[in-house]
């Protein structure tokens, strides 16, 4: 069982963290172009100044006599699923699990998402303030159990090294970095690049977002309850509607789009949501790598500003050289379960998520760096642009005044 001291675990900003690994390619060509002494001082200097830099994978990490940038690479990247206004003694959930592989020959990279309510054997595990015993449950709870208790850096520290721990158990994917995402914080961004396009795969209709058609202000569309499902749709308000195609998005409207998962034209919620925010994440790194050089600096301070980053104690520099050949075109994302839901309802847990054999075998190959051969005989499993209507359908949530 794990225990993890009670005593601030950041680790200061003694070397430059790796922090934008998905904006590493851009940074390449600012270090490989003309400018390269002054450009990399630029860019180093950005880095380094917006990282919030801090141990999260703790004994969850891998174990090498020698920390360094070769081979393939596994880098596990958590939003967590925070409300405005949440009592700060509420347990904190993590609501996107994804994993960022890349090959030996560093030349590509792959993301998938791990459904938050994938069912998981948490094993026990002392934070040093409230121990857990561990147990069967959906992987979101990890992060929960190993940061109750906890606040601020050893929160964040805690809740990570148990989901990581949870992760590497039952996927066998030892991570070799990892980062905390604030979506929120990608409103700087999207700021830098003045607006973000991708191509939407299915009318998304916003819970969160609308206009008073009385008084053409904004006004939320739907009573959203504390879990954020819906309870009611508010009479008056016309919800924000993000249609189908190639769409460019304002700050605004790319956070509300990522955010969704009830009312999805391809009716596959979470899975939707988890789609959508790769595509969202894939947009911003070619935004990045399609600016120029001279822009660089300003856009990774943005994209820093969203990370608590821990960089496996590999400098930036090794991370850019080693990266500088994947380009956005070489960002590919993977679905478990066909994009589809395979629940079971479990004593004790209530409905999960169970991942299928095709999807063990994906992440067996992600483990072991097989990645291209695995999607050779199983295509299916790439995300592509094709509506999915064969899944269920969210239903009436009714109507309130």
């Amino acid at each position: 069982m794990r225990r993890r001291s009670r005593r601030n675990r950041g680790w200061g900003r003694r070397r430059p963290p790796w922090g934008r690994i998905l904006a590493g390619t851009g940074a390449a060509v600012l270090l490989l172009g003309g400018g390269a002494v002054v450009g990399g001082r630029m860019l180093l200097t950005a880095a380094t100044g917006t990282v919030t830099r801090q141990d999260l994978l703790g004994d969850a990490r891998k174990e090498r006599e020698r920390v360094d940038v070769d081979g393939a690479k596994n880098i596990l990247l958590v939003g967590l699923d925070t409300r405005p206004g949440q009592d700060s003694d509420e347990l904190t959930r993590s609501d996107s699990i994804i994993i960022l592989h890349i090959p030996a020959a560093h030349d590509r990279a792959y993301l998938v998402s791990l459904p938050r309510d994938t069912l998981v054997e948490i094993p026990e595990y002392d934070n040093g303030e409230v121990p857990f015993a561990g147990g069967e449950h959906k992987i979101n709870a990890a992060f929960a159990f190993g940061s109750q208790g906890l606040t601020g850096p050893e929160a964040l520290s805690g809740g990570f090294e148990l989901l990581a721990t949870t992760v590497r158990d039952t996927t066998g994917i030892v991570p070799d970095a990892g980062a905390i995402i604030d979506f929120d914080g990608f409103r700087d961004v999207v700021e830098a690049l003045g607006e973000v396009c991708m191509y939407v795969d299915g009318e998304v209709t916003s819970i969160h977002v609308g206009t008073n058609d009385r008084t053409g202000r904004p006004a939320a569309p739907y009573v959203v309850n504390p879990d954020g499902t819906i309870r009611a749709k508010v009479r008056g308000v016309t919800p924000n509607v993000y249609e189908k195609g190639e769409q460019c998005f304002t700050p605004e409207e790319a956070l509300d789009f990522v955010r969704q998962r009830d009312l999805l034209e391809t009716n596959d919620f979470d899975y939707g949501r988890q789609r959508h925010q790769q595509q969202f994440m894939k947009a911003v790194l070619k935004g990045v790598l399609d600016e120029e050089a001279t822009r660089l600096p300003s856009l990774l301070a943005a994209v820093g500003s969203t990370m608590t980053v821990d960089d496996g104690g590999i400098p930036l520099e090794d991370w850019i050289f080693a990266m500088r050949g994947i380009r956005s075109d070489a960002l590919t994302t993977l679905k478990t379960n066909d994009g589809t839901f395979n629940t079971e309802n479990v004593a004790g847990v209530g409905s999960a998520e169970i991942l299928d054999d095709t999807s063990m075998a994906m992440l067996d190959a992600i483990a072991e760096d097989d990645v291209a051969a695995f999607i050779a005989e199983n295509p299916e499993t790439v995300n592509t642009d094709t509506v999915n209507t064969d899944t269920g359908n969210p239903g009436d949530p009714g109507e309130a005044d």
